[in-house]
């Protein structure tokens, strides 16, 4: 996660791409783990002056993780449960396209619950032993029932509790395209709809969904890029 400071009235593209600016100036981007090597940032002043930066971002080295354990059907659904998982995705997609203009995000970032990191962001899962698709979350094993707590300020998108992935799903709406998601809850304690306050109580920590074991999942989106949720955290007390 990127975030920058223009003067009020600026116009932000990245990559010609049109990025939200807020009232004071303030933008936002990301890039995910399999982003291309650069990236061009276009700023236009207000006074019509125009400021361009080429950015260089680093590879990064990921782990591999295996997963073992699994009931097959969360591996390799069967097709009777396609439609479901299209239907859920379409929705997930959905929230993750909203450009809200509130900027909730500048309330910062602490971690969502406590326990050990058991997973980590960009690592190649292998599920069963078959290989699978990068994991885009932060792991965190605690036991069920333990407090999850919004980590940002912002509403509350989506609170359901039978994901065929993920079980208990929340995701919370931070403006400028970025949202959060927590995901295989045991239990909900907000709706869709609910504005929540950093350090709030959002659920309690599960095994629902695709999971092998008690933790909370945690990832961080904007708009289609998924980003490290860790980057922005400091080591868990």
């Amino acid at each position: 996660l990127v975030t920058g400071q223009t003067e009020p009235g600026a116009k932000v593209w990245l990559n010609d791409k049109a990025i939200r600016v807020g009232e004071k100036g303030q933008f936002l981007f990301g890039f995910g783990r399999d982003y291309k090597e650069v990236a061009k940032l276009r700023v236009e002043l207000p006074a019509g002056d125009e400021v361009l930066k080429t950015l260089k971002i680093a590879k990064r080295t990921y782990k591999t993780e295996r997963v073992d354990g699994l009931p097959p059907s969360k591996v390799t659904p069967s097709e009777a449960f396609y439609k479901r998982i299209r239907t859920e995705n379409a929705e997930i997609a959905r929230i993750r396209a909203i450009d809200t203009v509130e900027y909730w995000f500048e309330s910062g970032w602490v971690w969502p619950t406590k326990g050990r990191v058991s997973g980590v962001y960009g690592s190649q899962r292998i599920l069963n032993g078959v290989p699978k698709r990068p994991h885009f979350g932060l792991d965190v094993a605690a036991p069920v029932g333990t407090d999850v707590i919004a980590s940002t300020d912002g509403v509350v998108r989506m609170a359901e509790k039978d994901l065929y992935y993920t079980g208990g799903t929340i995701m919370i709406d931070h403006g400028f395209g970025l949202v959060s998601v927590y995901s295989h809850l045991s239990a909900l304690s907000v709706k869709a709809g609910d504005f929540v306050r950093q350090g709030g109580k959002i659920g309690e920590v599960g095994s629902t969904g695709r999971s092998s074991g008690p933790h909370l999942d945690w990832r961080l989106n904007w708009f289609k890029e998924r980003l490290d949720p860790e980057l922005l955290l400091r080591a868990p007390e």
